[in-house]
């Protein structure tokens, strides 16, 4: 590997949005994230939409109606 042209890693304590947390290295300081393993509906088998802006409503609105 050369020198001085990787940037720095970093041990840094990953936090989600529903309050799970992990350990991980990352070149940030600080992670922060709205969805990991324990809440994304991949993962849980749960139906739910994550809709953070409106594109669920913005599709609706433009394909909704229309006949097949």
């Amino acid at each position: 590997m050369k020198k001085e042209i990787h940037p720095e890693t970093h041990r840094v304590t990953a936090h989600c949005a529903c309050g799970s947390s992990f350990e991980t290295t990352s070149t940030k300081t600080e992670l922060r994230s709205t969805l990991c393993s324990k809440c994304h509906p991949f993962f849980t088998g749960d139906q739910k939409f994550v809709d953070t802006a409106g594109r669920i409503e913005k599709f609706k609105k433009k394909y909704g109606n229309k006949a097949s």
